[in-house]
């Protein structure tokens, strides 16, 4: 298991081993753009033969990652949804995955129309109930697959408890951490079995690259999932890996500037009339606050805030300037989404409403402009609405 306990986290984003060295006092990890390479002789190769099944670049952000979360083994995928959906080929036809009822729609998606054509199901379940959760385990159950806090209401999952209960039903955990990334969560030290990140939101941190990453707790998982990012190919190329490798050395400044402004206009957000419910775990009313803060070494900088009417949402999509809209998150500049037409627009509308997601939510990664600018904006966009009404 790769362990990087002699110092700090924030020093290890900066210092973590690689595996990849000797190249002439390199200080970054070159990029390997090759896909063949030249082996010594026919029956000996070799460490790399084809960048497929390895390539350097590729290991050293496999390995910094696997360090990160304190995991056997790292494996770099070619998106977000590869990740995930490689993770999912360890199962047959059959199995049955416990999910968490509140998650993104793309794995949403995938769970509900690609897999269950190879005959594995989905129950989905309020995650944040153990004894729901146990509730629904049955002789066809194989893992349960969480999202904490979740996509987008923002609940946290009491992932060592699920995880002492997935043990005791011999049964994988599998924790989506993109949110929290590993610097304020590590679910391998909860006992999770399998770590899956969208890289491409807080690991990349700039919006400019597409990647996932899965880590392992064991060596047997990681012969599994070895063999199936081989065979099945979905593989991150070096010019992207090498980016993420830049990324991840600001990690933690990122984090740091965006929690303290994210808690900052999530208490602002409370205190707006129009604003009929804000949903951020670093608040004290939040209902899990107390247990993030016992399982995570921070908040995340993700805000959801459900308004008063659909006709606002709109408005504030519209008219906000120091916000991008659009689909992702984490990344520095702030990213306003409207789930129920964009990250969770897979989603029947009848379910998406069932689980809340309706056309006045609202969710905010929050960037690194400053917190006196953000707050400014939203709440201009908020004042033109508000003279629109009158005005009427």
């Amino acid at each position: 298991m790769h362990t990087t306990n002699k110092h700090s986290f924030g020093t290890n984003l900066i210092h973590a081993k690689t595996g990849i060295d000797g190249h002439f006092g390199a200080v970054n990890v070159p990029i390997y753009q090759v896909s063949t390479f030249n082996l010594e002789d026919e029956t000996n190769g070799g460490r790399y033969d084809y960048s497929r099944s390895g390539n350097p670049t590729r290991e050293a952000l496999e390995n910094t990652i696997a360090q990160l979360e304190n995991g056997a083994a790292g494996f770099a995928f070619s998106s977000g949804m590869a990740a995930v959906s490689s993770v999912l080929c360890l199962f047959e036809a059959g199995d049955e995955i416990i999910v968490s009822n509140d998650i993104y729609g793309g794995t949403y998606r995938v769970l509900t129309r690609l897999f269950s054509k190879f005959g594995i199901k989905t129950t989905f379940v309020n995650m944040t109930n153990v004894d729901e959760v146990e509730e629904v385990i049955s002789s066809q159950t194989k893992a349960i697959y969480i999202e904490s806090p979740s996509n987008p209401f923002l609940q946290v999952t009491d992932i060592k408890s699920v995880a002492a209960l997935a043990k005791r039903y011999d049964l994988l955990t599998i924790v989506d951490n993109t949110f929290m990334t590993p610097y304020l969560q590590q679910p391998i030290n909860l006992g999770a079995n399998i770590v899956i990140h969208s890289a491409t939101k807080y690991i990349s941190g700039h919006s400019d690259v597409i990647g996932g990453l899965v880590v392992v707790s064991d060596e047997k998982l990681a012969d599994e999932v070895k063999f199936v990012q081989n065979a099945f190919g979905a593989i991150l190329g070096p010019q992207d890996c090498f980016l993420f490798l830049r990324g991840i050395k600001t990690l933690k400044v990122r984090l740091d500037q965006q929690q303290q402004t994210a808690l900052e206009l999530a208490k602002w957000f409370e205190e707006q009339r129009d604003v009929e419910a804000v949903y951020y775990p670093g608040l004290k009313t939040h209902p899990d606050y107390e247990l993030i803060t016992e399982q995570a070494n921070g908040y995340g900088a993700i805000i959801s805030f459900k308004l008063n009417n659909d006709e606002l949402a709109q408005h504030i999509l519209k008219n906000v300037r120091l916000s991008s809209i659009g689909v992702s998150l984490g990344a520095v500049e702030s990213i306003l989404t409207h789930p129920a037409t964009m990250s969770h627009a897979s989603i029947p509308k009848e379910v998406r409403e069932k689980k809340g997601i309706t056309e006045s939510l609202l969710r905010l990664s929050v960037g690194l402009e400053e917190y006196e600018d953000l707050k400014e904006d939203f709440n201009n966009a908020l004042i033109s609405f508000q003279e629109k009404a009158v005005t009427k």
